[in-house]
């Protein structure tokens, strides 16, 4: 397997390059849209653009590689979708509009896709990570890490293997009868 760039952005991009792969393998079983960024501001300080920008990488450049991905998976009757999602998206976050919105967002459309192609062996999910020790999480102030940390059951930040388990799970033949969820990673704060 190659690795390839595109900006997630440019849905012109992010077509091609989801149309090329279904093309070059003859077929599309799983897509996993892992695209995410921040630009974080209380609301009322929240300018148009860096709204528009995060809803644009976090849940747009999803949409539209899910719908380029749909064609190929119903020719062949399977297909694993999994959403990255947030657990801010499930709670709301204070200074992030912009990013809660796109991750809620993502479950709307998650379920229905769900809905539309299960019928055709096509399930779609969200994983909804919680703190996870990323470049992201890394880049936050101390006293934002030192704040979560009391409010995590597990008293630790996940880490990436932890949502790559889920996903693996999600996209393999033990999870092929759930569609439709949001499976929660994030040792219990959002409960």
């Amino acid at each position: 397997m190659e690795g390839r760039s595109c900006d997630v952005g440019d849905s012109t991009a992010l077509t091609a390059l989801v149309e090329e792969v279904a093309e070059k393998y003859g077929r599309l079983d799983i897509l996993v849209n892992n695209a995410g960024i921040t630009n974080d501001g209380l609301l009322m300080r929240m300018s148009l653009e860096d709204f528009e920008s995060v809803i644009r990488v976090n849940l747009t450049s999803a949409f539209v590689a899910c719908r380029s991905a749909v064609r190929p998976m119903m020719k062949n009757r399977f297909g694993r979708i999994v959403n990255m999602g947030s657990v801010s998206g499930l709670t709301g976050n204070a200074g992030q509009a912009n990013y809660a919105s796109a991750k809620a967002g993502l479950v709307g459309l998650t379920k229905s896709i769900a809905r539309e192609l299960g019928s055709k062996g096509i399930t779609a999910n969200v994983v909804a990570p919680g703190f996870i020790e990323t470049d992201m999480t890394n880049a936050l102030p101390p006293q934002v890490k030192e704040t979560a940390l009391p409010n995590i059951p597990l008293k630790r930040f996940g880490n990436p293997t932890d949502i790559a388990a889920a996903v693996g799970w999600l996209t393999g033949e033990d999870g092929g009868y759930v569609t439709g969820q949001v499976i929660v990673v994030d040792g219990g704060m959002a409960m």
